[in-house]
């Protein structure tokens, strides 16, 4: 990116920003014309910190660095999750053809066709339960599911189906398991009748070892209760991975080398959770929004691509206006686990100091993402957003209406109308600020943010969310020339707890933990 010639024109531009809080700046023309229209998603822009000219630049450094070619050859399986002349995963990119389901020509056929096989599968699945041919060994329905996995296996989905809770089959609980903590297992295993409990147990590789040892910990539990596990435990792993094993499992579904695990929830990783807890027809349109967000990501003007234009928004504020940390925050309680999914999925994405030639980069890659549900936050971590002096890129994301249309008017105005007052007032004062004769009641203002905006949370509208953010951490990785696709940044920490664990072993003694530290140090000093 800094060979760009977009990069020295932005470098200059940035010497002198749009200064939200001077007059005559926040007009409402600006409001009108700083807004991306999608056909789910609104982007209000008009606070952030820049001019036209800036976005002209923008325009100029995404065609330069070739991100929408670049995002299609991705759709389309190209191998990008690669570093040249190093060993690497060496991999096609393509959760995008998890969802490639609604068109005659899918970017990528081979992959859509083996994700269409699994949704098959699981339709049948599906069926089988309810039509109870699937059952326990008293004939009786499974109305419980349990999800072990961590990481990708859990994050992702777990915060989709809190989104979707709305759409749940009412007579069906999904728990979720993923913290080798085993007061994690604990807590739900206490909670739940193991006897009309299914267990799905998440991982790729099918060696994840906090998946396998609370996997060993609930079979273990089944047992216990007298019940045969292989008769409850269900699979999603890669095909011919040590849990590909029939005898162990009552079904296995299949997710492929090509998914990342942070990319994965649109596949079997977070399809089989959707499917038992929100019905399959709720995950096609869970589907069909994401897939609507991949082909609206296929436009060259960032002016009438959300995805493309908040990818360089981002790019903007980091690298030209040193923002290090973006806060992501829903005014929707329904998406109240969405910014961790964002953490892992951004952080574990482009937290990369390589560039895809192997050369270190030289300029910053991916940014700190945090974030909590908003009104909560308000009364939490916004003084900071407002008066502190680390400056924070806000992204707001709202909706018109409340998803489960279950409201009052209070004090003349609805809760959701409160709620959403609230967002706008909280984007007006982050820009505009306050000044006052109390230093202590001054608000500087200037303080970029912007407006992710649909009409309601559902199915198809939370397929799109997650694409489109997917979409804008690919974007600003192909912009920043680093690896999106891998995560060797988790590696080294797995390989020295497996040492400590032998050191571990070798001495049960009580107070050796800190000679077991000391050990498996002095072997890598």
């Amino acid at each position: 990116m800094a060979e760009c010639k977009a990069f020295a024109k932005l470098s200059e531009l940035a010497k002198n920003p749009t200064d939200l809080t001077a007059q005559g700046v926040l007009t409402p023309e600006r409001v009108r014309r700083y807004c991306c229209h999608g056909e789910i998603f609104n982007l209000l822009y008009s606070c952030q910190r820049v001019t036209g000219e800036v976005l002209d630049a923008l325009q100029e450094l995404s065609d330069e660095c070739l991100l929408v070619e670049q995002f299609q050859k991705m759709r389309q399986g190209a191998v990008l999750n690669r570093i040249l002349n190093f060993p690497s995963e060496n991999r096609q990119v393509l959760h995008t053809a998890c969802r490639d389901l609604f068109s005659e020509k899918p970017a990528c056929a081979v992959a859509t066709k083996q994700a269409q096989a699994e949704l098959d599968k699981l339709k049948i699945f599906l069926r089988e339960l309810e039509q109870g041919s699937i059952c326990n060994e008293k004939g009786q329905p499974f109305h419980t599911l349990i999800h072990v996995g961590i990481g990708g296996s859990d994050l992702g989905p777990r915060s989709i189906y809190e989104a979707l809770r709305a759409y749940a089959n009412t007579k069906r609980t999904i728990h979720f398991i993923s913290n080798v903590d085993p007061d994690d297992s604990a807590q739900v295993l206490a909670k739940v009748d193991l006897n009309r409990s299914l267990v799905l147990v998440v991982s790729k590789s099918g060696t994840t070892l906090e998946t396998l040892a609370n996997e060993t910990i609930v079979r273990a539990a089944l047992a216990h209760a007298g019940l045969n596990p292989n008769k409850h435990c269900l699979s999603v792993t890669g095909e011919s991975s040590p849990m590909d094993n029939p005898d162990r499992y009552l079904r296995s579904f299949y997710m492929y080398d090509y998914i990342g695990g942070r990319y994965s929830s649109t596949s079997m990783v977070g399809a089989v959770m959707l499917g038992f807890g929100i019905g399959y027809e709720n995950l096609l349109a869970f589907l069909e929004g994401a897939n609507s967000q991949d082909n609206a990501s296929a436009e060259k003007d960032i002016r009438k691509n959300i995805a493309l234009l908040a990818a360089l928004l981002g790019v903007w504020n980091h690298n030209f206006l040193g923002m290090g940390t973006v806060a992501v925050l829903p005014y929707s309680q329904a998406l109240h686990r969405f910014p961790a999914h964002l953490q892992q999925c951004d952080m574990e994405s482009n937290g990369k100091s390589v560039c895809r030639d192997g050369n270190t980069v030289q300029i910053k890659s991916g940014p700190i993402v945090w974030g909590e549900p908003g009104t909560n936050g308000q009364h939490a971590f916004y003084q900071l957003l407002h008066q502190g002096t680390e400056d924070v890129a806000v992204e707001f994301i709202g909706f018109r209406k409340s998803q489960r249309k279950k409201d009052l008017i209070i004090q003349k105005s609805s809760s959701q109308q409160k709620l959403v007052a609230n967002l706008l007032a909280q984007s007006m004062a982050l820009a505009i600020g306050k000044s006052d004769e109390n230093p202590n009641k001054r608000f500087p203002g200037n303080r970029t943010n912007s407006i992710l905006l649909a009409d309601r949370l559902t199915p198809k509208t939370m397929g799109a969310l997650l694409a489109l953010y997917e979409a804008k951490i690919v974007f600003q990785g192909f912009c920043w020339n680093i690896n999106s696709f891998d995560q060797e940044g988790v590696q080294l920490g797995k390989e020295l707890a497996t040492e400590l664990l032998v050191v571990m072993d070798e001495n049960r003694s009580e107070g050796t933990l800190v000679e077991a530290f000391l050990d498996v140090a002095k072997m890598h000093s």
